[in-house]
Parts: C-alpha cells; structure tokens; sequence
C-alpha cells in the first residue's frame, strides 16, 4: 500500500523491522564483538515508544504546556541516557551540557518568532534539539574521558610544569570533544547533496512549497549546530573542571 509517507505501509513493514533488526544483531555479535542483544532490545524499545508517542502526541499538541511537560520527559530520559553512557555514579551530570545547548537555541527560536507557542511544534522542535544534545554529550564526554585516561601521564607532568588540573585535562583533550561535532557538521554541509532531511521532506508532503521546506530544515540544521556545540563545550568543561566521567564509573562501555 503506497501512501503518503513514500514508503508501502502495508503487511511488508513488520517483515523489514524484523530482517533488519536481526541484521544489525547479527553484525553487531558477529562482526563487532557486542552481542545480540543491543540492537534487538533497542529495536523493541522503539517499537513500544513510538507506539505511545504516536498515541499521546495528538493530545499533546493541543496544548503548549502538555507539551513542554512532554519536553521534560524526553529531557529527563536524555539525562539518563547520555549520563549513564559517560559515568554511571554521576549519571545525572550529564544534565547541564544537554540542557546548555537547548535552553539557549529554544530560546532564541522563540524569542525571534520561529518556533510558535503550539503543542505539536515546541514537540518537534525541542525533542530534535534534545536528541542532539544528548548524543553530542555521549560522544564528545566518552572521547574527553578516553583521552584523559589514555594520557594520565601528560596530564600530570602539565601540573607539575605548573598548571592547574582543569586547565592541564584541557590541553590534552580540547581537540576531542569537538569530534562529537562530525555527525551534525557533515549533515548540514550535505544537506540536498547527500540527503533530504525528515523536516523537509515531510513539509512537502504536508504542501508546503519547497521554498518553505528548505527554510525550515535550515533552521532546524543551524539549531542543531548551536546546541552540539555548546553540549559539546559543556561537557569538555565538566570533565575537565570536575573530573566528570573520570569516577569508578566512568565510561560505561556496553554499547
């Protein structure tokens, strides 16, 4: 069944979940060394979470305040996520660099106009935004916490020269955190190169112009940009400052 979506939603959809998620766990246990499990209990995981955001989410846009309470949730569980990826003793560290980058780009979208007081858009918009931060902050404190680890020794003799210890942990691994970057850089500079983004291509359908589309997925992109960079300069500077990550617990590895 061809739809508006662009993809058959028909009986096949259940039968591509399954050989796919089956796939990566094949990959992933046989290939990457991690197991069968990851990718098949995220897979379920998404199935059941959709499922009931696609219930609530009609009821949730009717109202901005629902909605924002909606957007607590997905930041609370970002928190744990992210955190638990870097330091599971101080997992909930993890809430100032996601909520560095998305305070002030929702900030400046709604203080300009572009993101409308409504349930459905502060949904799309903040979820995005909360989305890229979290990732942002996984990858860039995982990175942080690895190098600081691997070059102890550097780290130590920057003291002993004289520098304070967050300033001798940002000599050694300033460089990395902006590696979490890569993912958003190269999806703004390929975008419509490369690929048609969500937010574009489900304007079109909805009918908006194409005009109107690329405008948005533009400053979807740039806001995206914003909020990985400052999670990304947050979580450099909390590891560095108070040795986030570099606890007994740090750097959960299963991934």
């Amino acid at each position: 069944m061809q739809t508006s979506t662009l993809l058959g939603l028909g009986p096949g959809v259940a039968a591509a979940v399954v050989i796919l998620a089956a796939l990566a766990a094949a990959v992933h246990r046989w290939a990457l060394d991690g197991g069968w499990l990851p990718p098949l209990t995220a897979s379920l995981r998404a199935v059941v979470q959709l499922a009931v955001v696609a219930l609530l989410v009609a009821q949730l846009g009717q109202n901005p305040w629902l909605a924002l309470g909606f957007a607590l949730l997905m930041f609370v569980i970002a928190t744990v996520t992210s955190g638990r990826r870097v330091d599971r003793a101080r997992w909930w560290w993890s809430a100032g660099p996601i909520a560095a980058g998305v305070l002030p780009a929702t900030a400046v979208l709604l203080v300009t106009g572009v993101l409308p007081f409504a349930g459905l858009a502060l949904i799309a918009l903040i979820g995005q935004q909360v989305g890229g931060a979290m990732t942002t902050t996984s990858l860039a404190g995982r990175r942080v916490v690895a190098e600081l680890a691997g070059r102890r020794g550097e780290v130590e003799a920057a003291v002993a020269l004289g520098f304070e210890w967050p300033a001798a942990r940002l000599l050694v691994a300033r460089h990395t955190a902006r590696e979490a970057l890569v993912p958003a850089l190269d999806q703004t500079r390929t975008v419509g190169t490369v690929t048609l983004p969500g937010a574009f291509v489900g304007m079109v359908l909805g009918g908006a112009s194409p005009v109107d589309a690329a405008i948005v997925q533009l400053v979807v992109l740039v806001s995206l940009l914003a909020v990985g960079s400052l999670s990304a300069a947050a979580t450099l500077w909390l590891c560095a400052s108070g040795g986030w990550g570099l606890s007994a617990g740090g750097l959960a590895r299963e991934v």
